[in-house]
């Protein structure tokens, strides 16, 4: 009976914090729609659109979001660790942030990508997502204003940089606007009705391709391989033929209704993608930020050199730099570059300065919050 009495004493208890949380849940979210009535007054009174129009109004502040999940993660006593604590507040700012403005996110698609995956995992469960074919397709629907935000991959731990981001950025005047990172786990996916024996070709975005390589050629030598315009994509099409294998995640298997053949087939255990937040604003500082650029320079010996000096000379450590062509002159390159601080800084400000004393082009692509979950 003692044993009972205990139970049934914090089954109590946990009702009455359950009780608690939902009452302390509601009270930020009325003070979440208070929020949204004094942005749009003050939009009013500065000239901005008139009373019920918020298109100019920003909802969705990144550095904001990003200070109050660090002090989340940092008063945080456990049990639960900060990761599952942010991951908590996370939603809870998601639906707190519809009642003022369902933001609507384009991402590279279908449903059951990883691109989708880091849309939820930055912008929580409460968005309206919005998948698109191509990474053009997410900026073009950005650059028009039919999404307010996209999501892009941008680097692979494995694989280096996807080239195809990194050139839309060139042309676009999108900002980025935040970064996500997120492990991937690759899974060997079919219909229930496939057999193994069946299998003709194995579809994939040609990144998941390249991150499982070894294990491929190891264990289905011999069987085609074709690249897709997503891991979606390539789940979507196995889940109608049987002879298709695919290489997804657990999203696209669930969503598509896949059998396993293998789990866990990525080559390297820390696999891990980046993605970039591409939006039309400039972000204020959060206090831990980055900036990333595109700068060219003149074809002269020593280039590349005098492009890093500035970064030794203010201390700041460069935390990538790719190359692509400039696709105006043969031979030509762009230099992708991304350090730590923010446009704001006064040392960014004298890097930026110089940079642009000895560049043909530079062209800032944001600054924006260090990921924090």
């Amino acid at each position: 009976m003692g044993e009972s009495t205990d139970l049934d004493t914090l089954r109590e208890e946990i009702d009455s914090l359950d009780q608690r949380i939902q009452h302390l849940i509601n009270d930020r979210a009325r003070c979440a729609e208070q929020v949204s009535r004094v942005k749009q007054s003050e939009s009013v009174q500065a000239g901005g659109p008139a009373s019920g129009d918020t298109g100019a109004v920003v909802f969705y502040r990144p550095e904001r979001e990003a200070q109050v999940l660090r002090k989340v993660m940092e008063r945080n006593t456990g049990p639960l660790d900060e990761q599952s604590m942010a991951h908590i507040f996370r939603e809870i700012m998601s639906a707190c942030l519809a009642l003022e403005q369902p933001l609507q996110v384009a991402y590279l698609g279908p449903e059951g990508t990883f691109t989708q995956g880091a849309a939820l995992k930055h912008f929580g469960h409460a968005v309206i997502n919005r998948p698109q074919q191509t990474i053009a397709n997410v900026f073009n629907q950005v650059e028009s204003g039919e999404c307010s935000y996209g999501v892009v991959p941008v680097e692979n731990s494995t694989e280096g940089m996807v080239s195809h981001t990194l050139d839309h950025f060139i042309a676009a005047p999108l900002k980025i606007c935040g970064e996500v990172e997120l492990r991937i786990q690759l899974h060997l996916l079919a219909a229930p009705e496939a057999g193994v024996e069946g299998i003709r070709s194995i579809c994939a975005h040609q990144q998941a391709l390249a991150q499982c390589r070894h294990w491929l050629d190891r264990n289905w030598p011999g069987v085609d391989r074709v690249a897709v315009s997503s891991n979606g994509e390539a789940a979507r099409m196995a889940a109608g033929d049987p002879s298709l294998a695919a290489v997804a995640g657990d999203m696209a298997a669930e969503l598509y209704g896949l059998k396993r053949l293998a789990t866990n087939i990525e080559d390297y255990a820390d696999n891990t993608t980046r993605f970039l937040i591409v939006g039309r604003e400039d972000v204020p500082p959060s206090g831990r930020d980055k900036t990333s650029l595109i700068v060219s320079t003149r074809n002269q010996p020593g280039a590349l050199f005098h492009l890093l000096e500035p970064f030794e000379k203010e201390g700041v450590g460069l935390t990538r730099i790719d190359t692509r062509p400039s696709r105006t002159e043969t031979w030509a390159y762009v230099f992708f570059m991304e350090f730590e601080g923010h446009l704001q800084d006064p040392h960014i400000q004298r890097i930026i300065k110089a940079l642009e004393e000895q560049s043909v082009l530079l062209k800032v692509l944001g600054s924006y919050p260090k990921a924090v979950i």
